[in-house]
């Protein structure tokens, strides 16, 4: 039975490689591999423009810290 798990991780990995090559195949046949540039700047427009961050976030709130008096301090147990 241990033959069958074996066969089974062998056609699955077989499976997900030819998927992967064939991917990279298509990629490159459609051009998609040609101009990273050009597709990476296509999701900016004017009111976006590249090299300039548009976005924040917000600050951090600080934390306050406990103020401890003198009384609790000498306090005893």
């Amino acid at each position: 039975m241990e033959w069958f798990f074996y066969a089974l991780t062998f056609v699955m990995a077989l499976g997900i490689t030819s998927t992967a090559v064939y991917a990279l195949y298509w990629s490159s046949k459609k051009g998609q591999l040609r101009d990273f540039d050009k597709g990476a700047a296509s999701i900016f427009d004017e009111a976006e423009p590249i090299g300039k961050p548009t976005d924040f976030f917000p600050a951090k709130k600080k934390k306050q810290k406990k103020h401890h008096t003198a009384a609790a301090e000498t306090r005893a147990p």
